[in-house]
């Protein structure tokens, strides 16, 4: 559907919409009016002068925010989201119904029940507009507007080469629904994503002069008031005249599991479109007369998850790494992207937090980058509120929290953290809520204090089972026998993974040896570098850790 409808199934599906935010009636005030100003200010951009100056879903995911405000704060929520201005003054010969965009599976499965002789379609992502043609003709094209009234698209869109000009038969004097799209070739929408294609259509329709852009469009007609009985007679018509799309993306659906199974194939097979879902709709309508907007209850859309969301920030939270380094985490009202629920994304450094300028009630663009991870693309939407938290002193380096203590909590726990991680020692099952049981239970010195835990001591520790504390102990034992170069790792020497693999050495003594021309004979590895490596290595902290790794017995230090 178009820019301007407000996806209020997104307020009502959205675990986050529905948390009202903690502001005095005259900050809620302040906060609505700003973000209501900002969106006219898109909406402008968008309809004047064709030019997208933010996402389609990041500008629906801010619409159904600042209506989940008005309900919080009761204040007027208006149906529509347009500029008034840009409603247009063509009437349409038949309102357009909109489509009911359902949240998930369960409720296209109730939406279903009872209704006979369901077809579905692939959403195609453009513009919506009416197409009517007179005497065999197309006389008008009207853009959808607020359902009731448009504007007069029609000089532009005779330059569109896909759309037919002239009809015969039935379509000959008919009025037709559907969706200005831009042409894709092979567009595979779950590698793709929307590409932005409803901006982009609106953009070449609304510009002056920007007609050769035109040919890239076309036409998927999706309703024909009033038309044949039958879908297939509709189809079989339609395709005659030249809107063969509709034929071969409208497929007969008894069942929940044909819908999905349709989405599916949509969203992973290519498409010569962009999509955001599916949509069903019964064969039988309403005379077209009785077409109003918002009203059409034999349409319904399950949309796809986006895959990016907005997400408003609740806390900013300061974490110390394994080297020193602090890192700013943005606490997130939850959303849902794919299947996991994002509750937290890393913004980086403090200099970066500090330069995107984040604090609590932002909201923030995230998505999933590699492996399910979730990633901040950028603030959407700043909070007039901006108190900042104060970053913890800058005092921790790499060779700082080898040793337990209070100030050395975050540090110690991730040097424990990486040392048991997959690439290093891999001690399977031994995450940070067994690392803290262990160190409650036995006071651990040192990061390499868990070696000298004996079997009945793992046994002992409150919140591990017997067996559990066998599986530890196992894992225990084999980390001990890893090879020199992975115990150097553990350590934290700050030896790149290359020249670690090119390493020959195989003992700590060996190591020790080495001036700065020597450690320059391996890959990576320059004269600050060395330096830096010679310093780690004769640190005295190190020094005392190798000389309890060497009476543990472990290889390489002995």
């Amino acid at each position: 559907m178009s820019r301007w409808l407000v996806v209020v199934t997104l307020f009502l599906a959205t675990d986050v919409q529905a948390i009202c935010p903690v502001w005095s009636p005259t900050r809620a005030g302040q906060e609505i009016a700003q973000l209501q100003g900002q969106l006219d200010k898109w909406n402008e951009a968008y309809w004047r002068r064709g030019a997208s100056e933010v996402s389609d879903g990041v500008y629906d995911q801010l619409s159904a925010r600042l209506a989940a405000w008005q309900r919080c704060f009761g204040t007027e929520v208006p149906e529509h989201t347009y500029l008034s201005v840009n409603k247009g003054t063509q009437r349409h010969p038949v309102a357009h119904t909109g489509v009911r965009k359902l949240a998930d599976a369960q409720a296209m499965q109730q939406w279903m029940q009872g209704k006979h002789d369901l077809w579905v379609q692939p959403k195609v992502d453009g513009v919506a507009v009416t197409l009517v043609y007179q005497h065999g003709r197309l006389q008008r094209v009207i853009s959808r507007g607020d359902g009731v009234f448009g504007e007069d698209w029609t000089q532009k869109a005779r330059r569109i080469t896909a759309l037919p000009q002239t009809a015969e038969g039935a379509l000959a004097n008919s009025v037709l629904q559907g969706e200005i799209f831009l042409r894709a070739d092979g567009h595979i929408q779950q590698k793709k994503g929307g590409m932005n294609a409803r901006s982009q259509v609106a953009g070449m329709l609304l510009r002056k002069g920007d007609d050769a852009s035109l040919s890239r469009l076309s036409v998927f007609v999706w309703a024909w008031p009033d038309g044949p009985a039958t879908m297939q007679q509709r189809l079989a018509l339609l395709s005659a005249s030249g809107f063969d799309l509709t034929a071969r993306y409208t497929y007969p659906v008894t069942q929940m599991k044909d819908v999905a199974d349709w989405r599916e194939r949509w969203f992973t097979l290519p498409l010569p479109f962009a999509t955001d879902g599916v949509v069903v709709r019964a064969a039988n309508e309403p005379d077209g007369k009785s077409w109003q907007p918002a009203q059409g209850t034999w349409v319904a859309a399950w949309k796809y998850r986006p895959v990016s969301q907005v997400a408003e920030v609740s806390g900013i939270r300061f974490t110390i790494g394994r080297t020193g380094k602090i890192a700013v985490v943005a606490e997130l009202l939850p959303v849902k992207l794919d299947d996991k629920r994002v509750q937290r994304v890393n913004i980086g450094s403090v200099q970066r937090w500090q330069k995107m300028d984040i604090t609590v009630g932002d909201q923030l663009q995230v998505s999933l980058a590699g492996q399910g991870i979730p990633r901040l693309d950028g603030v959407v939407w700043r909070g007039l509120d901006r108190i900042k938290p104060t970053p913890p002193a800058s005092r921790y380096h790499s060779l700082t929290c080898f040793y337990r203590s209070a100030e050395c909590r975050e540090q110690f726990m991730a040097r424990l953290n990486w040392l048991g991680a997959s690439q290093v020692l891999n001690i399977e099952g031994v995450g940070e809520a067994v690392w803290n049981s262990l160190i409650l239970a036995h006071s651990f010195d040192h990061i390499f204090s868990w070696l000298e835990l004996t079997s009945q001591q793992l046994e002992e520790t409150p919140g591990i089972t017997a067996a559990r504390a066998r599986q530890i102990w196992h894992r225990f034992e084999i980390a001990r026998r890893q090879p020199f170069r992975l115990w150097l790792k553990a350590l934290g020497l700050p030896l790149p993974s290359g020249a670690l693999k090119a390493l020959s050495d195989g003992s700590w003594k060996q190591l020790a040896a080495r001036d700065e021309l020597h450690w320059q004979n391996l890959p990576g590895v320059g004269p600050e570098k060395a330096r830096n490596l010679m310093a780690f290595i004769r640190y005295p902290t190190v020094v005392e850790l190798t000389g309890q790794l060497r009476l543990y017995g472990i290889n390489g230090f002995d």
